[in-house]
């Protein structure tokens, strides 16, 4: 754990801008979405389980009915190419700082599997004609084209349609653990906003600092990597942003730190309840996918238990913002809520680790879960793409 009170006040005040803390919890899910710069949602569980985790009270058609109902949060691709939820005034933000990478990408991709510009064109038209006044998944708009889609990668056709403004990933075909969604023009859901609204420079702008609110302090490097769009673009952003932030030390992890002038103001007249908080995470939560250099909040003899090969987070147990093990969630008769501690903690936060266990089990099975603890688990880094998402699954 960390030994640097500054640190501890620093995690702690993350903590509570990510709303992970008790007083930090609240009912509206668009202003947490906002505040914590976006849910990963490349993974079709990980938002409603994040939410979980910072909502005073939460079920899942809360968060399906802002998505698909009010429509006030949507799905986009942005940085790192990652699906990620945001409120629909971000929209714009996030659609313009990351166009340039992510539709370079997609066109590139989509060019591989035999669409050139011109069959672009054509089926893209199509295809928002055929979805006026409805939503179709890629199966049953595949059927409506009929002879045009033979020999078509209509996936990656939507996709790039996606990454352009064009339609929107709506409800998922079968339930809340469904990776196969319906489309709809974007214009359908979104009739009021206007992706065009900012330039590159600005919206790179807006969007570094609505990372350096939701994770600040933290430091170029981690910026850089967060947004994937390169060093020379992050510069440019954080000369541009010169009067709103500064530079600031945090003994026990690093001597450069960027933050808001704003929140430098909060942080060293912010006082914070001692009482430890423990959060259960789920894999790819914002919080740990939002720092490059994390020795803020991971031992590095942990690093190949938590994060594989290449950069994935895997579900943790959190004390204070520190990681301290690893939960798994196995469906069975009876559903096991399975977890491993990596170092030893007092037995009061072990009860809590125990009851955040049992809360958790019962929102993902609706019904009865068993907690049990494990004692051993292979490291991430040795194991196939994708054991991320079930970390103790031979324990």
């Amino acid at each position: 754990m960390s030994k640097s009170p500054r640190l501890e006040k620093v995690n702690r005040f993350v903590l509570h801008k990510q709303h992970l803390t008790p007083e930090s919890k609240t009912g509206d899910l668009v202003q947490i979405t906002g505040d914590i710069a976006g849910l990963h949602a490349t993974n079709s569980t990980t938002p409603y389980l994040s939410l979980f985790a910072r909502a005073s009270s939460f079920a899942r058609d809360h968060l399906e009915h802002h998505l698909y109902e009010r429509r006030n949060l949507g799905k986009i691709r942005c940085v790192r190419k990652t699906i990620y939820i945001h409120p629909a005034d971000m929209l714009p933000v996030v659609y313009n700082a990351t166009r340039r990478f992510v539709e370079k990408a997609s066109r590139r991709y989509a060019e591989g599997r035999g669409i050139s510009h011109e069959l672009y064109d054509e089926m893209s038209r199509a295809i928002l004609a055929m979805l006026e006044g409805q939503e179709k998944t890629t199966p049953a708009i595949k059927a409506s084209l009929g002879a045009q889609a033979e020999g078509l990668d209509v996936s990656a056709l939507l996709y790039l349609m996606c990454d352009q403004g064009l339609l929107i990933r709506g409800r998922p075909a079968r339930g809340w653990r469904d990776k196969t969604h319906h489309y709809a023009p974007f214009r359908a859901y979104f009739p009021d906003v206007d992706l065009h609204l900012y330039s590159e420079a600005e919206a790179i702008a807006l969007l570094v600092k609505r990372y350096l609110a939701a994770f600040g302090p933290a430091t170029e490097t981690d910026l850089v990597w967060w947004m994937g769009l390169g060093k020379t673009k992050a510069r440019r952003a954080l000369e541009d942003l010169q009067g709103d932030i500064v530079t600031t030390s945090v003994p026990g992890f690093a001597a450069d730190s960027i933050m808001l002038r704003s929140d430098q103001q909060r942080l060293d007249g912010g006082e914070y309840a001692p009482a430890p908080v423990v959060n259960l995470l789920p894999p790819l939560d914002p919080y740990l996918m939002g720092y490059k250099e994390r020795a803020r909040y991971l031992s590095p003899g942990y690093a190949d238990r938590i994060f594989d090969r290449v950069g994935n987070v895997t579900s943790t147990i959190l004390v204070d913002g520190r990681v301290v093990g690893v939960w798994d969630f196995a469906a069975g008769d009876p559903a096991e809520m399975r977890y491993l501690l990596l170092e030893t903690i007092k037995s009061d936060l072990l009860e809590q680790v125990h009851a955040e266990a049992q809360r958790l089990g019962e929102f993902l099975t609706d019904g009865e879960v068993v907690v049990r603890r494990c004692d051993h688990m292979v490291p991430l880094t040795e194991r196939p793409v994708g054991s991320f998402l079930s970390p103790l699954k031979a324990c």
